[in-house]
């Protein structure tokens, strides 16, 4: 089969498209023919090894141990293995794996659920890490709740995109912050209120927020406590712009800690792949509440590019690999 494969850490130069043996699922695993691959940040930080922080949690020291690019992925099932008992061949399912730019890919039972019936393939490529992390920032850290203000930092982005209609699927009044190109997209997923992050300073508007999900990944705490309400709830996804070991995970990790000193809620998300969730949102997807938004779907062998132009910052919403 062709896949992404890389053998060296390193930018998009280090992708290459390469024939390689189809694998073959093990025991809880369904193997799926691919029919399309998201392509979240997470990506970049496998390709790049970066930051350090990343080989530490077991990816691989001096190379990556997975060597195939891709975690998001849509297909339809090829295959089961022993003790598979929620899928079969033929069924169209997406969720998580390693290795999901390729033709094949095997994932566990466990972190796959049936594909939401209104989408594509592609359009349900983009779904599986982005919008169940932003369910979990919404539902979970943030417990966002009817008739609250919500502000959504980077909201034209991946995860960003996701969270605005999430918060609004709960009856929250969203504002969403992002770049001078990305603000029609934002106004079309749902948001009240959209604010471009190159002429104004949603820290400076006056306006106080009851959670603030900030998918950026790159502005101080001190800034945004300024637009939280005195009993708000910071909720920080991911980490981007820091230095080489934690590369601005740091934001993340210590936000538990401020949050002992002040009235203020600060809590860095850590997201869970697991399939109750891909069904949660299955539902609102398939109820209008929620769909993906896609810029680009580049074919197998533009992967890098796709990696490349998601870590420009130049994506609206998410872009995907079609296999």
């Amino acid at each position: 089969m062709k896949a992404i494969v890389q053998d060296v850490y390193g930018s998009a130069d280090v992708l290459q498209l390469r024939d390689i043996p189809t694998p073959a699922p093990a025991e809880g695993e369904v193997l799926i023919r691919v029919r399309a691959a998201g392509v979240d940040q997470g990506v970049w930080h496998l390709m790049t090894g970066m930051p350090y922080l990343v080989r530490l949690f077991g990816f691989g020291l001096k190379k990556p141990k997975v060597p195939v690019r891709g975690r998001e992925v849509a297909g339809v099932v090829e295959a089961v293995g022993a003790g598979v008992t929620r899928f079969q061949p033929g069924d169209e399912v997406f969720g998580t794996c390693e290795g999901s730019f390729a033709e094949f890919v095997c994932a566990k039972e466990k972190l796959v659920a049936r594909k939401p019936a209104n989408l594509t393939f592609e359009e349900t490529a983009a779904a599986p890490i982005s919008a169940v992390t932003a369910l979990q920032a919404v539902r979970d850290a943030g417990r966002v709740a009817p008739g609250q203000k919500v502000l959504v930092i980077g909201a034209g982005g991946g995860v960003g995109s996701f969270a605005v209609q999430v918060a609004r699927a709960f009856g929250a009044e969203v504002t969403g912050v992002c770049s001078t190109g990305k603000m029609d997209l934002v106004r079309s997923l749902g948001a009240s209120h959209v604010i471009d992050y190159t002429r104004d300073d949603f820290s400076r508007a006056g306006v106080l927020y009851d959670v603030i999900v900030d998918t950026a990944g790159n502005r101080p705490r001190s800034v945004s406590r300024k637009a939280l309400a005195p009993k708000g709830t910071l909720v920080i996804v991911g980490g981007e712009g820091g230095g080489k070991l934690t590369g601005g995970f740091e934001r993340s990790l210590g936000a538990p800690f401020a949050s002992l000193f002040s009235g203020q809620k600060f809590k860095g998300l850590v997201s869970t792949e697991k399939y109750q969730d891909l069904e949660a949102l299955t539902s609102m997807i398939e109820a209008g509440s929620v769909k993906p938004a896609i810029e680009k779907a580049y074919p197998l062998a533009e992967a890098p590019a796709a990696v490349a132009s998601l870590h420009e910052g130049r994506v609206r919403g998410k872009v995907v690999v079609r296999i």
